[in-house]
Order: C-alpha cells, then structure tokens, then sequence
C-alpha cells in the first residue's frame, strides 16, 4: 500500500499520528504529519510503502484528517 502526506498543507492537529502511530508521527523539526520513518520511500517523509496490515487504520487517518493531506493506494 502507497501512503502520501502533503506536509505543506498539514495544521499539526495530531489525528492521523493518534489513529495510526504505526504508519504516521510528528515530525520533532516542525510538529506536522510525517509517515514513520521505517516505512519511508528513500527516505521521504511524505511518502511511504506500508503492509496491507495497516490498511484499515491508514484510511481511517485519511478520513478524520480535517485537511484531507493524506492519500491512501
């Protein structure tokens, strides 16, 4: 499963980190969304290859984020 953030746009509300620790966190430099960092594509904090484990509490993150940044495939 593809996971993306868009950082840029993230309010640092904290509810993709709090539905999903596995697959998101805060990023400690500014407080927004980064996707964890075991999980990152070369190292991209907006970008990430999850397993399909994660799938139901990836969309679930996507769902209640109030900016609709995160993007599941």
């Amino acid at each position: 499963m593809k996971v993306s953030v868009d950082r840029d746009q993230c309010i640092s509300c904290s509810l993709c980190w709090s539905d999903c620790p596995a697959l998101f966190s805060e990023d400690p430099a500014d407080g927004k969304c980064s996707v964890a960092e075991a999980l990152r594509l070369g190292g991209d904090r907006e970008k990430a290859e999850a397993p399909d484990s994660l799938r139901d509490a990836g969309q679930s993150a996507a769902a209640n984020c109030p900016i609709s940044i995160i993007h599941i495939d």
